[in-house]
Parts: C-alpha cells; sequence; structure tokens
C-alpha cells in the first residue's frame, strides 16, 4: 500500500514540483491550493502525513492546517514546509511533528519524510500498545471511606 501525502502550498509551481518529486519517490500525493481545501480533504479523505506551507491565504494559514490534521481521528505526521521558519522550538509548540525549511534538496527532503514516517507509526503503535494494556488492566476495588488499608486486607483474608 503507498503511504499517502496531501501536500498543501499556495504556489502552483511549487505544489506541482513536489508533488512530482513525491510521486517519483512511491507516494500517493494529493493537493490542496489553500488552508479551507486542506481542511476539507483532512476531514473527508485519510492521510499518513499531511506537508503545508505557512503563509497561503494568511500569514496563519499552514498552523489552521496543522491543527485540523492534529485534530483527525487518524493521526497523520504533520510537517510544515516554508521558506519563513519559526524561531527555535517555538515550531513544537504548534504541533507539527517537522519543520521543513525551503528550499531543500529533494533528496534530503525525501529522506526527512521518510525518517518522520517512521518514528510517527512507531509513535502511534506505542500509544496503541498502552492503551490496549490500559484497557486489560482489572480493576481494582477502593477501599471503603475511613477504611484503613490493614482493615481491608484483613477483612479478604476471612473470606
Amino acid at each position: 500500500m503507498k503511504r499517502r501525502i496531501l501536500l498543501v502550498d499556495d504556489e502552483l509551481a511549487i505544489l506541482l514540483t513536489l508533488k512530482a518529486v513525491l510521486e517519483f519517490s512511491g507516494f500517493e500525493v494529493e493537493t490542496a491550493a489553500s488552508a479551507r481545501e486542506a481542511k476539507s480533504r483532512i476531514r473527508n479523505h485519510q492521510y499518513h502525513m499531511v506537508i503545508t506551507d505557512m503563509r497561503m491565504e494568511s500569514e496563519s494559514a499552514g498552523l489552521e492546517v496543522v491543527k485540523a490534521a492534529k485534530a483527525a481521528s487518524y493521526q497523520p505526521a504533520v510537517a510544515m514546509l516554508t521558506a519563513f521558519p519559526l524561531p527555535g522550538s517555538e515550531w513544537q509548540e504548534t504541533g507539527m511533528d517537522q519543520m521543513l525549511v525551503k528550499p531543500m534538496n529533494t533528496t534530503e527532503l525525501i529522506r526527512q519524510i521518510e525518517a518522520l514516517l517512521v518514528s510517527h507509526e512507531d509513535k502511534k503503535q506505542k500509544a496503541a500498545v498502552l492503551a490496549a494494556a490500559e484497557d486489560r488492566r482489572p480493576m481494582r476495588k477502593a477501599p471503603a471511606r475511613g477504611a484503613s488499608s490493614k482493615r481491608v486486607v484483613a477483612a479478604s483474608r476471612e473470606e
């Protein structure tokens, strides 16, 4: 199964070039030219990854796409591809998994996308294993209010 990527950018030349590069590298790619279109696609389709530009129809349009992707039940990896990176580690507070800075060598871009997809899937699997373990954990009966734990243990031994 090909990994599906939603690529979001308002610059048609960048959108089509990146789409071709990603498809040549074996990805299935859908595109959106605005945050509004991207949010609709995120609601109606499933993707392994969403890559969005930061500045499109507004300064924060990319952050709207990140927020929509993070709210999706299928939990795609999310990367911001921008010529205007947020300073320091500030970008991590936005919810994105990776900041990709334009312009970028295509080989390096593919390497970073592959690495992000692998680490993101690992995180999702670990979270699923932990959730399943929590579901299997036996419920413990809480001691009665005011009862000391020694009395509860003694009472259970007598039974």
